[in-house]
């Protein structure tokens, strides 16, 4: 391929190459100079002009295909319009002549196809420039039109459409006769010809004036004649072409009028002649006139639903401003419409006229019109309803003959105005509220006025519109519901009014899901009530025993769409009346079929239906209270509902047909409820329901061929490119529908099943429709067989399989047709049921009957069938799942294949062989793999047919897509054939486009991340997938565009750097404006991944598209703001699910990856999008606005005239045509909550005013958030005050955000100061409307969350201006004061709990905040809040009380009060949990907190009657926490611990939250409410010994504490040991090495002691600190239970934790478990008599242990000597008694001594003096001596050998100091006698410490710090011990002198003044 790439054709190359692959060598030599033409030098394109033109026009005549001329063609006249254009005119003389060639054969066609191509290029490429030639090439296009056939037909008016559109109005002389070949080519059978033709006629009337006036009504007739027979596309192009005529005709564009006095037509008269192509189809007017007028004949379908679509287009090209100001014209014209008898002559036929017009308005209006114009026509439409309305009353009243006929039309007027207003409503949700509530429109009374219409569509309809209304403003639904109540009680005796307000009720009741806050439990009961009443009065009048046993049973049925809460309630009542309505017994059954006359048996059978609707009702929506014994009960009504069955048909004999419906009724019912309930619990019914069923949708008791319409849903979703007429999703599906080939479909409508105007409306439809009753019993019918057939027996399986073959052997023609599409759905319905219940499908002969049952239908000539067929073989496979059985079927399609010639049998078996490997995988059907690729790479070949090309490739697709990796063999060849296919198969069959697009995605899947490789095959298989891509991309079906746009996403994804994105992002931008649907998801889906990983680019390349959009014609909405600012708008006008949470995905990774560095852009489009809430209502700055709005209309007015002529100015399409609705604003507002979020995670500056500014006085270009705060605030504010009530909820979250964020950043310029100060009034106006009384209560929720937040947050400090949001806290806690039930509620109970509960956690938060800003003394000014305290203290406590309650488990709920709690009542007790929980954590706090500051008494006796049971005694009010003594304190302690249950509880509690969490801070928590607890019990136990001792009684002492006498300790008993449980588990999860098993175990690698992280270290010394105060818990025998493990631990962790620091610190673990071996040892245990034996064991042992770990050989490293030391020293001198004269511990002490002071470390050495010190200081010698006796020496020793080294470092010298210290306490310790000796062995040591004079001055400072230190001691030994000092002077002259030459020394250096008179004394005792 790399050979492809250069300026002229590499001819040498290209002859190289094999013969097959020579066409994509072209195509990609073609693709290279598409790219390069345009950018190359013109120059270098001049020189090589020749050679190319040579070589292109040479392609024309080498038959290049359709991809290949296309290119060929736009590269030579972009070669023409660069270089020179001397040789234009013979090209193009030579593509005349090729034209004009005779040549017909199929051969020579590509190059006649070519030439034409060429022709169009030039002509659109360079137009007028080609000058006069243009009469000749148009007359030979002409002249080759009427003799071409289809395929050039095609190619020929495309190539017209671009020479008009190059020439423009120069061509005028051809227009006519252009004109008049095209328009007989409109009626081609060719639907791709017609296609062409409606797009060059298109063209055409751009400049063509007579098109749009005296031809007006010609084109239209044509077109109405297109329409018949048309496919989607046809219909597409040529409601294009009409509704674009009959938008000129009506505003003319200024140029062609300017050229001719033109008469414009009038509104009216374009609108006639729309309306005839929807009410008479194509057939003219004149012609048939007489049958016309007789009203025979119907309007073609295809013709209806095109008009439709001509409508919506007519209105969109002539724009939203005009469709504003002729709203009402439109409104009136489209009603009209659907009046017209012609347009509902049967009932289904209305349905689909209704749908088609509910269509027209959905389009314009949902669309075009701004939240503005929308109410405005909101208004419209509620004046026609009215107007309607008052028409129908006359009618009644005025006994006019007409009357009937009238009412019949009205209804349909009816339900399409009133569900384009509920629609509308919906939308619009809450900003609909000046509609709903402006008094002049009244639209509740006119909707409410329909409930009372004669006909049952109507009322339907209006209770549809009421359920919109009430979805959308929540706060209607309550007041709706009253409203019909009382209605349906005060006109009980109106059938209308019984029928009609119960729709009304249910339909409300239905929607109550749909709004979160839901409505007052009581309404539940009064449903009920009302229900009751009209069933028991409905046998009391027979005028309207009907109407009340309907609506009874409907309201009963919406009821149970509540859920199960409040159902819970109703449920005996309803079991009760199910059981009523049906006989009991058999008995009872036969007599009653002997009774009645046929009204009473229509009564009977709807109130029979209507109980099963109920029931399914119940079982659908309260899945949780389906108990064995309810579904038991149940089953009684239902199988006496199946018996009943056989004895219809019987009574329908009798009684007359018009039961039949009825009938028909309750078995609809009844399988909708059997599907939903298991089948086990009707096993026993089973022959006598399958009997039914079979016969159902074999159509044996009906005459009618209805098929079923669940086909579709049943085969797979990728296969509808086969069942060409299935079509996939596009915007228009709502009235394609109506084309499908299955019975009524589409014809949808609420009156053919009331019950659905209270279910759930279906995924992605506007309102529910459901299938005339005949369709909807046999899908039930079909749904219930698949349920049911996986539990029958295989014998019954067999004789219904052969049943089957019967009936459709049976029936003939059309009707076979019906039946077996049945029977196909139904088999694939239970084969589908099979593999969910994973069972096989029976014995052999089962599968024989079903096989050939199937084997049938593979070649039957109804595609549809043929695809179920091949469908259910592959579901029987993967039912069967055996190789043998796969492999047979396998063979027998390929036989078939092999031998049949025929279409139907090859297309039916080649979808077997893909449906085959679908169902069985890669690895079931390996084995067949290369025949069925083999086989199928064949067909796909077969040019003579375009179908079985299409199935051959889609099968292929599906088994390229289920092989997976094993297809990789098959990659090359399948792949060369798809490009060869691409690149031949002409455009028009653009099915098999499709399928090759499929496969080339799933060839792409196969070979996977491959892709990224540079071997040479990989690089080919690559580059032929981009140019696979390449040929799709510029395919004209969108459908092809789109695969090609999912292929180049699949390739991205594997293999990222090979995908252009700077070609690719362009295409997308281009697509997101496309017509189609599945075009614009492709491309935002594709778009979505790309944001993920390269947000940057992509914006950057659809940038450089906005600039390159000015001077294309392409209408891309490109503007400065970039593809978010597209994709922002599309959220407005798009309304498919998917694409619109795709553009969500999108713009979010964007905002991810850009917004931090593109903080304005982003900041400003949101705020683009949020400003649009000011302009439409905004209460503020109304002046302002005022004016701005006169000056418009004025401007408005101005313009008009202007605007008239020039239809839609360039200025309109700029501008987005409506503001950003409130979802979009909705979306904008979250993602500036995700802005901030995203800013603080990048960077803190952004969050620094004065870092902000210096970082963008450096940067100017740097953007940071803080700068931006006012607008930030600005859009916060616009949210929060919006109309739209999630904007709200938005709003009021971003303000959060940014209170939070931003209350600490300081105000440079005025220290002292918070930014946020100056926007106090701001956030108080945004937050006072959300506490207004008619606010919803999440709403108020919310904003008391932000008004804690705010007053938390300390930005404001001085109370009169926090008094404005404190106040409106104030009066939210009013409203909680204010008790159960006081104000009339309109949502439920659990949403006044949520408000309530928000506000008191909202006074929780500001509490909490307020206490500690006084501990820290901001400011004290508290009467404020003190004023609220004890009401709400008391608020609080009842919170708390209910949540403790709320918590319990499940077992205990019987003991929940019944009435509820303070705060929640029994009925919405689950809702109620869930906010109990989100705050029950802030107000425990405060209440803790408020508790602790008024001594735990305050307001006491204010409620001796509350149920708080409090034992302490009340203190006085103005008790403050400093008065107490510490009894008091200890009595409060005691308060919280009443006894020692409640203490094991908490440790258990405590323990179990140790267990689940895991954060240090958790557990630092826990280990402090332990040490509480420990301590609150200690305290507790001190008193209970001082009240013994009081009493005298001595001799009980011991048994005071835990473990008593015998010292045992009851796990679950002992506090002690629930404590040293907690304690054990934190200490093994922070040092897992002190859990011996782990030691011992073999795979334990003995692990060094660590420093621990900070967290832990504390968390484990304080673990240590409770642990060794345990034992002084526990009685004396208690205390040797534990104590082993206490000091187990203990020098455990010692023995862990004792590491070397660098800086020598003690770690905290040890020093707690120092100070632990203290307390413990110290212990007054040890002079208990009792245990003195054991205690000295126990203390000897542990100083073993740490003599253990210490011991030299052993001692692990790194360990720290000191602490070990310290540990030893402490067990010396706390517990003398039980040490002295312990040999063994004895001398192990001294060895680690005498290790110490021999240690290398100055420091070890330095601490070892101290201890030993300590030791040697001892009071008790007996201990002491022996220490002295043995280390003495060895200190003396070291100290000598100091002279030959003198220290070095402070270190050393420190440890010098502290030897002698010692030494110097041995001498005053020594008795007189041995003074001497003492001093003899200390003198002399510090005399050889003294330096040389001369050496003073040179010596090091350390070693002159020893010197002084010297000096300085033998000064103070000196006058303390005169004799002795003299004494050992005098033995040793050479001292002496050295002594003297120092002092001397020192009393010449200045310093030493102040010393001078000491030193005279030393020397005088010296010479005395």
């Amino acid at each position: 391929m790399e050979l492809a790439h250069s300026l002229l054709l590499n001819e040498d190359a290209l002859a190289q190459i094999t013969e097959a692959k020579r066409p994509v060598f072209i195509f990609e030599w073609l693709r290279f100079l598409d790219k390069v033409l345009v950018a190359a030098n013109k120059v270098d394109v001049k020189e090589k002009q020749k050679k190319l033109v040579e070589q292109l026009t040479g392609l024309i005549s080498s038959a290049p295909g359709p991809p290949t001329r296309k290119l060929l063609a736009k590269n030579l006249a972009t070669l023409y319009s660069i270089g020179d254009t001397f040789t234009v005119f013979q090209t193009l003389d030579k593509c005349n002549e090729i034209i004009k060639s005779k040549d017909d054969t199929p051969a020579y066609l590509p190059t006649k196809l070519a030439a034409v191509a060429c022709v169009g290029a030039f002509y659109e490429k360079m137009g007028r420039m080609l000058g006069s030639s243009f009469p000749d090439t148009i007359n030979n296009l002409l002249k080759a039109l009427k003799s071409a056939e289809s395929q050039g037909r095609g190619e020929i008016l495309l190539s017209l459409q671009k020479v008009l559109s190059g020439l423009g109005g120069a061509a005028a002389s051809c227009h006519r006769d252009i004109y008049k070949n095209a328009r007989s080519l409109l009626t081609d059978r060719s639907m791709a010809v017609r296609c062409a033709v409606a797009k060059c006629l298109l063209e055409l009337q751009n400049e063509a004036v007579f098109m749009w006036t005296t031809e007006l009504e010609n084109m239209a007739t044509l077109c109405f004649k297109a329409l018949e027979g048309s496919n989607y596309g046809v219909r597409v192009a040529v409601a294009k072409l009409l509704g674009t005529v009959m938008a000129t005709a009506l505003m003319p564009k200024q140029a062609a009028v300017m050229r001719q006095n033109v008469k414009r037509a009038t509104l009216e008269e374009v609108l006639e002649l729309m309306a005839t192509g929807f009410l008479r189809g194509g057939s003219g007017f004149l012609k048939s006139g007489g049958e016309m007028l007789k009203g025979g004949g119907s309007v073609s379908r295809e013709v209806r639903v095109g008009v439709t679509q001509a409508y919506v287009v007519f209105v969109t090209t002539l724009g939203g401003q005009w469709l504003e100001r002729n709203f009402a014209t439109f409104l009136s014209h489209v009603l009209d419409l659907v009046s017209h008898p012609r347009a509902t002559q049967t009932h289904v036929e209305a349905v689909y006229s209704r749908r088609c017009v509910s269509f027209m308005l959905r389009a314009t209006l949902g669309g075009l019109l701004g939240e503005k114009a929308q109410i405005a026509a909101g208004k419209e439409i509620c004046q026609a309803i009215s107007k309607q309305m008052r028409a129908v009353v006359n009618d009644i009243s005025g006994e006019n003959k007409a009357g009937a006929a009238d009412v019949s039309a009205s209804q349909h007027v009816m339900v399409c105005a009133l569900k384009e207003l509920g629609s509308l409503v919906q939308s619009l949700s809450a900003t609909a509220s000046p509609l709903i509530q402006e008094p002049s429109v009244g639209l509740l009374e006119t909707v409410t006025s329909v409930l009372l219409h004669p006909s049952m569509a109507a009322r339907l309809a209006a209770a549809w519109c009421l359920r919109c209304v009430a979805v959308a403003l929540p706060y209607q639904l309550t007041p709706l519901l009253d409203r019909c109540a009382e209605r349906i009680n005060n006109l009980k005796s109106s059938p209308e009014a019984v029928s009609g307000y119960s729709f009304a009720m249910a339909a409300l009741l239905g929607g109550v899901h749909q709004c979160p806050l839901g409505i007052p439990h009581s309404k539940g009961k009064l449903v009920v009530s009302i229900a009751e009443d009209l069933l028991r009065t409905a046998a009391q009048n027979s005028r309207l025993s009907l109407q009340r046993t309907q609506a009874g049973w409907l309201l009963l049925g919406a009821l149970m769409t509540l859920g199960p809460s409040l159902v819970r309630y109703h449920l005996p009542k309803m079991l009760l009346l199910w059981r009523n309505v049906f006989p009991r017994s058999q008995k009872e059954l036969e007599a009653e079929k002997a009774r009645g006359d046929s009204f009473t048996w229509q009564v009977t059978l709807e109130g029979r239906a209507g109980a099963l609707c109920a029931m399914r009702s119940f079982v659908a929506h309260c899945p949780e209270l389906l108990t064995e014994d309810v579904i038991r009960r149940l089953m009684t009504p239902i199988e006496c509902a199946m018996t009943m069955m056989s004895h219809v048909p019987a009574i329908i004999k009798v009684h007359g047909a018009h039961l039949k419906a009825s009938a028909a009724m309750v078995r609809l019912r009844l399988y909708d409820i059997l599907a939903l309930l298991p089948p086990k619990t009707y096993e026993g019914s089973f022959n006598a329901l399958l009997r039914e069923l079979v016969a159902e949708f074999t159509l044996t008791d009906n005459s009618a061929n209805t098929t079923t319409s669940l086909l579709r849903s049943l085969c797979h979703y990728d296969d509808s490119v086969l069942m060409g007429s299935w079509l996939q999703e596009t915007d228009h599906k709502s009235i394609e529908d109506q084309l499908q080939p299955n019975s009524a479909s589409g014809s949808g409508a609420l009156e053919h099943d009331p019950s659905s105007i209270y279910l759930r409306v279906p995924i992605g439809e506007a309102i529910p429709g459901p299938l005339p009753l005949g369709v909807s019993v046999i899908d039930a019918s079909v749904a219930l067989f698949g349920v049911v057939f996986p539990h029958v027996s295989f014998k019954h399986r067999l004789q219904m399989l052969d049943h089957f073959a019967e009936c459709i052997k049976q029936a003939k023609g059309v009707r076979q047709q019906a039946v077996q599409l049945n029977i196909f759905t139904a088999v694939l319905s239970a084969l589908k049921g099979l593999a969910e219940n994973k069972s096989t499908l029976g014995p052999e002969e089962v599968r024989k009957s079903a096989l050939a049952l199937v084997m049938g239908a593979l070649d039957n000539p109804n595609p549809i069938l043929r695809c179920a067929a091949g469908e259910a073989l592959g579901r029987m496979a993967q039912v069967v799942g055996e190789a043998t059985f796969i492999a047979r079927m396998a063979q027998t399609s390929f036989d078939k294949l092999k031998s049949a010639r025929d279409v139907v049998s090859r297309t039916g078996h080649s979808l077997a062989l893909g449906c085959l490997h679908r169902y069985v995988g890669g690895i079931g059907s390996g084995q067949h793999l290369k025949t069925s690729v083999s086989i199928l790479l064949a067909l796909a070949q077969d040019g003579s047919s375009h179908e079985v090309q299409t199935w051959a490739l889609h099968s292929l697709a599906l088994i390229v897509d289920s092989s997976g990796p094993m297809y990789r063999g098959y990659v090359e060849p399948t792949l060369s054939l798809v490009l060869t296919l691409l690149l031949t198969v002409p455009p028009s069959h653009t099915e098999v486009h499709q399928c090759l697009g499929r496969c080339l995605g799933a060839l792409i899947t196969t070979v996977g991340p491959e892709l990224q490789g540079n071997g040479a095959t990989v690089s080919t298989i690559r580059s032929s997938c981009l140019v696979g891509c390449a040929i799709m991309q510029d395919h004209s079906d969108s459908l092809v565009q789109a695969a090609a746009i999912s292929c180049l996403q699949q390739l991205h994804m594997f293999a990222p750097r090979h995908v252009n994105l700077s070609s690719l992002v362009p295409c997308l931008c281009v697509h997101l404006c496309s017509s189609h649907l599945l075009l614009r998801r492709a491309a935002v889906a594709c778009l979505r991944q790309l944001a993920q990983r390269e947000a940057a680019e992509v914006c950057e390349y659809a940038m450089s598209l906005a600039k390159r959009a000015g001077d294309s014609k392409d209408n891309l909405n490109i503007t400065e703001t970039g593809l978010e600012g597209v994709l922002f708008g599309m959220l407005d006008r798009e309304t498919d699910r998917k694409l619109c949470s795709d553009i969500h995905d999108t713009l979010g990774h964007m905002l991810s990856s850009l917004a931090v560095e593109k903080l304005s852009h982003w900041l400003k489009l949101c705020k683009d999008v949020l400003a649009a809430t000011t302009e439409d209502f905004t209460c503020q700055a109304v002046t302002f606005e005022v004016e701005k709005d006169e000056e418009d209309s004025e401007k408005k007015d101005e313009m008009d005239d202007d605007t008239m002529f020039t239809g839609l100015g360039e200025d309109d399409k700029s501008k987005p045509s409506v503001a950003p609705r409130w979802v979009t604003r909705v979306f904008a507002a979250d993602c500036l909550c995700r802005i901030i979020l995203l800013c603080e995670n990048a960077d803190k500056t952004h969050f620094d005013l004065a870092a902000a500014r210096s970082a963008q006085t450096k940067n100017p270009k740097g953007d940071l958030l803080v700068l931006h705060l006012s607008d930030l605030i600005r859009m916060a504010f616009m949210a929060a005050t919006d109309h739209s009530n999630q904007l709200r909820m938005a709003g009021l979250q971003a303000l959060e955000d940014i209170i939070k964020k931003f209350a600490s950043v300081p105000e440079p310029e005025f220290p002292g100061h918070v930014i946020l100060e100056q926007y106090q009034a701001n956030v108080g106006a945004a937050l006072r409307p959300a506490f207004s009384p008619d606010t919803p209560s999440d709403i108020t929720a919310k904003a008391c969350q932000v008004c804690s937040t705010w007053i938390g947050s300390g930005v404001v400090s001085d109370l009169n201006d926090l008094r404005r949001v404190h106040n409106l806290l104030v009066s939210s806690l009013d409203k909680v004061q204010a008790g159960k039930g006081s104000s009339s509620q309109l949502y439920s109970e659990s949403a006044t709990t949520m408000e309530k509960l928000a506000v008191l956690k909202a006074w929780a938060e500001v509490r909490l905040k307020t206490l500690i800003r006084a501990l820290y003394h901001i400011y004290d000014d508290e009467d404020e809040e003190d004023l609220e305290l004890p009401s709400l203290s008391r608020l609080w406590l009842a919170m708390l009380r209910d949540y403790a309650l709320l918590t319990l488990p499940a077992e205990f709920s019987s003991q929940l009060p019944p009435d509820g709690g303070a705060f929640y009542t029994p009925e919405t007790i689950d809702t109620a949990r869930l906010h109990y929980r989100s705050s029950w954590a802030p107000v425990l706090h405060a209440v803790a907190l408020w508790l602790s500051s008024t001594g735990f008494g305050a307001g006491e006796e204010k409620e001796k009657d509350s149920s708080t049971p409090s034992k302490a005694p009340a203190l006085p009010q103005g008790a403050s926490s400093t008065t107490k003594t510490f009894e008091e304190s200890v009595k409060d302690r005691m308060h919280l611990m009443l006894g020692k249950d409640i203490q094991m509880e908490l440790l258990n509690v405590l323990h179990r939250l140790l267990l689940t969490r895991d954060p240090p801070a958790v557990q630092l928590q826990v280990t402090a409410v332990v040490q509480e607890t420990i301590r609150a019990a200690q305290d507790h136990l001190q008193r209970q010994r001082t009240s013994k001792e009081e009493e005298g009684e001595k001799d009980s002492q011991p048994s005071l504490g835990e473990g008593g006498e015998s010292g045992e300790l009851v796990p679950g008993k002992s506090l002690v040991f629930a404590a040293m449980e907690l304690l054990v588990f934190i200490l093994v999860r922070h040092l897992p090495q002190l859990n011996t098993r782990v030691k011992e175990s073999p795979s334990h690698a003995p692990l060094r002691p660590r420093r621990l992280p900070e967290e832990s270290a504390r968390l484990v010394a304080n673990t240590v600190s409770i642990l060794a105060e345990l034992p002084s818990l526990c009685s004396p025998a208690g205390s040797m239970t534990i104590l082993p493990t206490v000091l187990f631990l203990i020098t455990g962790v010692l023995r862990e934790t004792a590491v070397k620091t660098s800086d020598s610190s003690v770690p905290m673990p040890v020093s707690a478990a120092l100070q632990g071996i203290k307390t413990i040892i110290t212990s007054p245990l040890a002079r208990v008599e009792s245990t003195q034996k054991q205690w000295t064991g126990l203390v000897r042992s542990s100083l073993a242990s740490v003599l253990e770990y210490s011991q030299p050989g052993k001692q692990i490293p790194d360990m720290d000597e000191v602490s070990m030391l310290t540990a030893i020293t402490l067990f010396l001198l706390s517990a003398s008694n039980e040490l002295v004269g312990v040999t063994v511990l004895q001398r192990g002490c001294m060895d680690r001594f005498r290790n110490a002071l021999n240690s290398s470390d100055p420091w070890v050495q330095a601490r070892c003096y101290q201890l030993l010190l300590s030791v040697f200081q001892h009071s008790s010698r007996a201990l002491s001596t022996p220490y002295i006796h043995a280390l003495a020496p060895l200190m003396v020793e070291k100290l000598k050998a100091v002279e030959r080294s003198r220290p070095g470092t402070a270190a050393e010298l420190q440890a010098v100091q502290e030897g002698i210290r010692v030494l110097e306490n041995l001498v005053g310790m020594g008795e007189e006698k041995n003074r001497v000796q003492l001093l003899a062995l200390l003198v002399p040591t510090l005399i050889s410490y003294l330096l040389d004079e001369n050496a003073i001055s040179s010596a090091p400072q350390v070693s002159k710090g020893l010197h002084d230190f010297a000096l300085q001691n033998l000064m103070r030994i000196g006058p303390l011990y005169p004799a002795a000092f003299k004494t050992v002077i005098g033995a040793a002259p050479e001292l002496k002198t050295r002594l003297e030459s120092a002092i001397r020394a020192s009393q010449a250096s200045s310093k030493a003044k102040a010393a001078a008179r000491q030193n005279l004394s030393l020397l005088d005792l010296m010479h005395i």
